[in-house]
Order: C-alpha cells, then structure tokens, then sequence
C-alpha cells in the first residue's frame, strides 16, 4: 500500500485542475493530505463558485457531486474502497507533512502561485504548503509544481529553473491537443494526466501519442 499524497492549492488561475486530480487520486484509492491558502480559496470561489471555509472544511465544498465523471475505463478500474482526504490549515505547522518523518508518496502543488514557487525556492516556510514542499525536497520525494501564468517574467523561469535544480518537476498547466480533443474536460484531464504519471498513479484520462 502507498503512502498518502499532498496536494496543495494556491492563488494561481486553474483550481479546476486541482479539483479533477483529487477526485482521480480518491478514486483510485490513494489517500491524500490536503492544503488550501487564502489565495488559492479566492481562486476556487471565483473560477469554480464553490465556498470553501479554511476554518470548517468538508471535502463536499470542493468536490461536489456535480462534477464531471471519470471516463469510462478508469471508472471501471476505480477501488473499492476509495481513499480518504485529511485536511490541514494552511497555518497549522503541527500538521503531519510538516515532518520528513511522516511518510508520504510525493507531493503536487496545483495550481502554483509565483507567490508559493518563490517561496518553496527559498525554503521560506511562511505557511504549511512552503513547508510541507520544503520537506519533500529534503527528503528527495516527488515534488510537482503546476503553474499556470503567461507570460512568465525572468523572475519566475529563474525560480522555474532553481526549483528544478532542486530536484522538484515543474509541469507548467500546457494541455496538448494531439489526444482527440472534443471537450474543455479533455484539456483538463491532459494536464491532470501528466502530472498523475509523474506521481507513478495509472490512469486512463488521455490518449497516449501513438496508441491507437
């Protein structure tokens, strides 16, 4: 059995990609540490209309059972038991993934503010998601940053580039085209996609280039 994946969600535009990876993560079965910023709940009311309280969240504030199903193939392969969502405040550092002794599987910061890749570059710490980041560079697991800003000032590619030097992936929010595109949840799942296989998770939301 893995241990739990971190998925945490900040100011950038594209909270609707977050959202899709939780439910595809859950569905499978995988166990998730969940932590949302101030900003990164701005995002979500403002691009999704959902009110999320920090304070009292419960998961059906931001999964709603409106969302859009699993593809067929990867509903079929969905587990039984489905995983469970732990939440954390962003200001609470006696959180578990603020310790390299709580084991974890890898984490995905989705969508990333330049604000937080900034902070996770410099280990500064000012919130558990700095924190919790800083942790899994230290500890050399799977780090994914998913920003999703145009165009990108020096500042930014110079901390794109120092993020990687690292050692964490930096999987910017470009959905591809060549996979049959027929709807926007296509484009969602291309980047839900190709940041789930970076994380080692199967799943069946995209055509492969050169499957049939």
């Amino acid at each position: 059995m893995s241990h739990p994946y971190v998925v945490a969600v900040t100011g950038a535009s594209g909270a609707v990609y977050a959202q899709r990876l939780l439910q595809v993560l859950i569905a499978s079965g995988r166990d998730v540490h969940l932590c949302i910023s101030p900003a990164g709940n701005s995002v979500i009311k403002q691009e999704l209309d959902l009110d999320i309280s920090l304070s009292q969240f419960e998961i059906g504030q931001f999964l709603p059972a409106t969302m859009a199903p699993l593809p067929p193939a990867d509903a079929q392969a969905a587990s039984d038991i489905p995983g469970q969502i732990t939440y954390h405040h962003h200001g609470d550092f006696f959180a578990p993934i603020a310790s390299g002794s709580a084991l974890t599987s890898g984490m995905v910061i989705c969508p990333c503010s330049g604000g937080t890749l900034s902070g996770v570059v410099t280990g500064a710490s000012n919130n558990l998601i700095h924190r919790a980041a800083d942790v899994h560079l230290k500890e050399r697991r799977p780090l994914i940053l998913v920003p999703r800003e145009t165009p990108l000032s020096l500042v930014q590619i110079e901390n794109m580039r120092k993020a990687c030097e690292q050692g964490a992936t930096v999987l910017p929010a470009m959905p591809g085209w060549y996979h049959g595109v027929k709807s926007l949840q296509d484009l969602i799942d291309f980047v839900v996609a190709r940041t789930l296989d970076q994380l080692g998770v199967p799943h069946q939301l995209m055509k492969r280039w050169g499957s049939e």
